[in-house]
């Protein structure tokens, strides 16, 4: 169905959420309308900040919120939506729009394969009741469905649409860049040819399947890496348990700006730590780019002066190859704790792959490494 209907047949004028692919039409529909608008459209850092954003907009305004995200994000969701939406709690009604990924009898990346067999039940299991909307939902079906909806939320109880693959269309086009040079896969690359043989945990999405790529072209093996294909927003604190157990070796984190602020906490952790062979590598492109592009805050979010505060001895930004390669070689001779954060542009290879080895044998080839060094 269009997207522009369902958002008519809501009928709500706020949504916050995190960008998914699955809801593609969704997001660039709001850019469109919205852009980002404290009155109408939020995209917040993770989905438990999404839900208690529209907590706070129900609190203010006695209307209904939307929080749209990917069914990866339903972890996040589970402890406000229990101990502050719930109706032995405060009773606080939303809607939300949910991406299906890794469903039943599709086929997806290993990541979501679990999350999909669970998705309607976890709700369920909170006490949401679900729609699943697919690509011959009409829309009569969805009117009859929010006409059930609304007795559930007059009565302070969350409701939720879950999108099958292919189910919204938006004729619109809403295109994502900056003015940042430097490409992502670059940068990778420039890391690599500098980290040499030394252990990188890798961010979710593009960055993880660059990495892969890149050591596919040079001929390298993968057992130096470790591809954190989901959790998002906590490559950074796998980084800091290898860091913590292999102090004779330096341990790389190439990280992302919207993972990075998904659970910026882990930066006070690490800075407390301080731990003198970690390198942290903010990619910054401002965006949430695997899933389409959608702004992420971290255009204007300045990651050093939080690196410092959150206690990191040395934190840099970069905006060339010619600085990213020196402070690369800098942080690689050091014997403290480094943050180098790269400004990145928007865009990567129509032809970019995903891994051929499977997330457990990823696994163990980087354990066997560890093991070595």
């Amino acid at each position: 169905m269009q997207v522009e209907k369902l958002v008519e047949i809501i009928g709500s004028d706020f949504y916050t959420g995190v960008p998914d692919s699955q809801l593609k039409s969704l997001c660039d529909y709001l850019m469109s309308r919205y852009g980002i608008d404290q009155k109408h459209h939020v995209i917040a850092a993770n989905e438990g900040n999404c839900v208690a954003l529209a907590a706070g907009y129900n609190l203010a305004t006695g209307k209904i919120p939307v929080v749209y995200m990917q069914n990866s994000g339903q972890g996040n969701v589970i402890n406000p939506v229990a101990s502050l939406l719930n109706d032995k709690v405060y009773s606080i009604p939303m809607i939300f729009i949910i991406g299906w990924r890794g469903e039943p009898g599709t086929k997806d990346e290993p990541q979501h394969i679990y999350q999909g067999e669970i998705t309607v039940e976890l709700m369920k299991l909170m006490g949401i009741d679900t729609f699943v909307i697919g690509s011959d939902t009409k829309e009569e079906e969805v009117i009859a469905a929010m006409q059930i909806f609304e007795k559930k939320l007059a009565e302070g109880k969350n409701v939720a649409f879950i999108i099958r693959k292919g189910a919204l269309e938006y004729s619109g086009k809403t295109v994502y860049k900056n003015e940042n040079t430097m490409r992502r896969e670059d940068i990778i690359e420039h890391i690599v040819a500098q980290t040499d043989k030394d252990p990188i945990v890798s961010t979710t999405g593009k960055a993880s399947r660059e990495l892969f790529e890149i050591r596919e072209k040079n001929e390298q093996g993968h057992q130096y890496d470790f591809l954190t294909v989901g959790s998002m927003g906590h490559s950074s604190s796998i980084a800091l348990g290898i860091a913590f157990h292999k102090i004779g070796n330096k341990v790389w984190c190439i990280d992302g700006d919207g993972a990075a602020l998904m659970h910026m906490g882990s930066m006070a952790v690490i800075g407390a730590n301080k731990p003198a062979n970690m390198v942290h590598v903010i990619i910054n492109n401002g965006a949430h780019e695997t899933v389409g592009g959608m702004p992420t805050v971290g255009a204007t979010v300045n990651f050093v002066d939080i690196a410092k505060a959150c206690g990191y001895p040395n934190a840099v930004c970069v905006s060339t190859m010619e600085e990213l390669d020196a402070q690369l070689c800098k942080a690689k001779a050091s014997d403290s704790l480094y943050l180098i954060e790269v400004k990145c542009s928007i865009g990567a290879r129509e032809d970019l792959g995903r891994p051929t080895t499977t997330a457990i044998e990823n696994k163990q080839m980087f354990m066997n490494y560890l093991r070595e060094i």
